[in-house]
């Protein structure tokens, strides 16, 4: 199956995936960060960016996914606001306006497309904008909690920093967290997370 295929099958049950409430780490964070252009790639059914626009960010999002798109404009309905949400890969996903933030919120890869997507994606980024990230670590692997089970797809702090190096203010570290993020993703976990500016 491919990718796409993939998520439009999971997103196309009737419950959300991952749940409707933000991830805990962009919840902690975005209320820190001045408002404005935010961009959320892979956003898959829209908890983080529908959260965003409540707080009153301008919520930009891509996914591969038709049915993520649909259960993403329900949620935002749901909660009263509006997002922008586009249906492409991430590689052809471009604005003419640069963005104050990108948050990457479990978006892995596979390994020969982490650096062109990333680099692509950062591109977009204002100087001064911020930029988040959380994904799950190499350690997550087998756990059963969530995520790639593939080594190559998930991350390492080495690894994230490599990806960011070229931001600044760079804060990459490794947290054991609980996961209570809608069924796929449940208990304990290795995640990476990273803080940087531009």
């Amino acid at each position: 199956m491919n990718p796409q295929d993939f998520w439009n099958q999971r997103y196309s049950e009737s419950e959300y995936a991952y749940g409707e409430q933000p991830n805990a780490f962009i919840a902690d964070q975005l209320p820190q960060l001045p408002k404005g252009r935010i961009l959320f790639p892979a956003e898959g059914e829209g908890r983080n960016a529908v959260y965003a626009a409540t707080l009153g960010w301008q919520s930009i999002a891509f996914d591969q996914s038709t049915a993520g798109q649909e259960k993403a404009l329900r949620l935002a309905a749901k909660n009263n606001v509006t997002i922008e949400y586009s249906v492409c890969s991430a590689l052809s996903f471009t604005q003419s306006e640069a963005f104050d933030a990108i948050a990457f919120c479990y978006f892995h890869t596979p390994l020969q497309l982490l650096n062109p997507i990333y680099s692509h994606l950062l591109d977009q980024l204002k100087p001064g904008g911020n930029v988040l990230l959380e994904g799950f670590s190499e350690k997550n692997l087998g756990l059963g909690s969530g995520g790639p089970q593939e080594l190559s797809m998930l991350f390492s702090t080495e690894k994230i920093t490599h990806l960011l190096k070229d931001l600044k203010n760079l804060r990459v570290w490794e947290e054991q967290v609980v996961l209570n993020e809608g069924k796929y993703h449940q208990g304990n976990a290795w995640v990476i997370r990273a803080i940087a500016e531009k």
